[in-house]
């Protein structure tokens, strides 16, 4: 046998043994997710004196990531985070907190809320009478 077929031989049979395992579980069937995977949850939320998110420039914002655990810049992201999952991620479904008392005082508050919750896209704006009011709903969601 020549040289020259003597190599092609042995490189032949050295990548079937070394490559041979590896297509076989390229092929193989996928497994289950494992789980660790997790639906996405990070939002923006803003807040600023106005009416519409256009004219208004927001005076803070602040970060919640709620999975795979609460985190971000919220003051109290823990807290948002289980109320968000209480409400599954319904921002207008958070409640307004019994025996507050605001005054009547007319001075617009806009939050705005844009980000993933369990991997849906949210896009949400409203806006309140005044910073009390806000600080009504949600206990934890909208104080920042």
């Amino acid at each position: 046998m020549p040289n020259t077929a003597r190599w092609a031989a042995t490189l032949t049979l050295t990548a079937t043994a070394v490559c041979g395992p590896l297509t076989g579980s390229a092929l193989a069937a996928p497994t289950a997710a494992p789980a660790t995977l997790y639906a996405p949850s990070a939002l923006v939320l803003t807040v600023g004196h106005g009416q519409q998110a256009a004219t208004v420039t927001p005076e803070r914002a602040v970060t919640l990531n709620c999975a795979p655990t609460a985190s971000g810049s919220h003051p109290d992201a823990p807290d948002a985070c289980a109320e968000l999952r209480a409400v599954g991620g319904d921002l207008d479904a958070l409640s307004y907190q019994e025996g507050v008392m605001c005054t009547k005082l007319y001075n617009p508050v806009l939050v705005t809320v844009q980000g993933v919750w369990q991997g849906k896209r949210v896009d949400y704006q409203r806006t309140f009478a005044n910073e009390c009011v806000k600080n009504s709903y949600g206990t934890a969601v909208f104080e920042f």
